[in-house]
């Protein structure tokens, strides 16, 4: 004797069957969330609505909402990247000024109080700001290739390495995925950076990027603006491949040894603290490895037609060293102590975690939640 349709139904699961598209599509989407929690399907009572089952994109400031190495989660990177590196050499214009007329004209400059005295007194405190145009767009460019792509690399050089051996070899990965990303960043920062030094360096050359950038291309032709690219890759990588490496390992070794608590239990702002006090020491080992390069750096792009030899042989060895470095040193630990702090503090804002420490682990689809779908 044939069943009745509806016996007949109750004996197939109703999602194959159920001619709502609303209730296959949370089915797809529990599959592929991971089992995460949904809302139940409208009742037959409710009337349809497209805009239910159409894909929102969640706001950035709901927390665990982009997932990790996703699109969204490159592109909060390299923004926050731009945020943390124009923002913080834009606000350190004035050091960085001094710190280029002292490595340029060091008999003039003679230490950081009188060199911000020689300023004031020539250009007054306008002048303590002047390239920070140049500055803002140069470093802006570089900090969205520099972070953005240190992510990208530090998780593709995992991969290949595989678990076991990117654990094991995790600061190779560190040191790798920074230069790597440096490299890109310097082509995007050396025009800027060409301008920047000269505008602040030769009184008179111009007040800023709108006149300074076409006098500098007149000057030196558009190739001129890469002349300084070998020493900025000289200076640049080796100071993010210490700026990265030695952060994750400084902040891994206070969650390890100093601070009783885990990561995932402290605080936010305790964990925006940690970045800011790993990114102080981290940059100041930044600037003493860093420094040869960038007194050459600002030589080149002061000196029309100089060469590295030119350079070592007007400075000398030891001055490559020590020239204006006390004062880098301070400039580039506050530096990179804020970088960090902003960056962080953004990564958190749209809902991700704290750079450095222990990683979050991986949690597994349960079988028995699979079993249920």
């Amino acid at each position: 004797m044939a069943l009745p349709e509806n016996s007949r139904r109750s004996l197939i699961p109703s999602f194959l069957y159920s001619s709502s598209a609303s209730s296959k599509t949370l089915i797809l989407q529990k599959m592929t969330n991971n089992i995460n929690t949904l809302s139940p399907p409208p009742s037959a009572a409710s009337p349809p609505s497209n805009a239910k089952n159409s894909f929102v994109i969640p706001a950035p400031s709901e927390p665990g909402k982009i997932q990790m190495y996703s699109p969204e989660f490159y592109a909060a990177c390299t923004f926050g990247g731009i945020l943390s590196c124009g923002l913080t050499h834009m606000a350190v214009t004035p050091l960085d000024l001094v710190k280029c007329n002292m490595q340029i004209d060091p008999a003039k400059y003679k230490s950081i109080s009188s060199g911000f005295g020689v300023l004031l007194k020539e250009q007054g405190v306008r002048g303590f700001f002047r390239g920070w145009v140049p500055t803002l767009l140069g470093y802006s460019a570089q900090g969205a290739c520099k972070f953005g792509f240190y992510e990208f690399f530090k998780k593709y050089y995992s991969d290949i390495a595989g678990p076991e051996y990117a654990s094991k070899y995790k600061t190779l990965i560190y040191l790798a995925g920074s230069a790597s990303a440096e490299f890109i960043a310097d082509i995007a920062l050396c025009p800027m950076e060409a301008v920047k030094v000269r505008v602040q360096t030769q009184p008179g050359f111009a007040k800023g990027l709108s006149d300074g950038f076409p006098k500098f291309i007149k000057s030196e032709g558009p190739i001129g603006l890469y002349k300084g690219l070998v020493p900025l890759w000289g200076r640049q990588i080796p100071y993010t491949m210490m700026k990265f490496a030695s952060f994750e390992t400084i902040v891994e070794m206070l969650y390890k040894y100093a601070i009783p608590t885990p990561k995932n239990e402290c605080s936010k702002p305790f964990q925006l603290g940690v970045s800011f006090a790993g990114g102080y020491v981290a940059g100041i080992l930044c600037a003493i490895v860093s420094h040869p390069a960038d007194n050459l750096v600002s030589f080149l792009n002061n000196s029309k037609g100089a060469t590295v030899g030119d350079a070592v042989k007007k400075i000398g060895v030891v001055g490559l060293f020590t020239r204006g470095l006390p004062l880098r040193i301070v400039m580039i630990g506050t530096l990179t102590g804020a970088q960090w702090g902003i960056y962080d503090a953004f990564k958190v804002f749209v809902g991700l975690p704290t750079t450095g420490g222990a990683a979050p682990a991986a949690v597994p689809v349960p079988t028995t939640e699979l079993a249920k779908v």
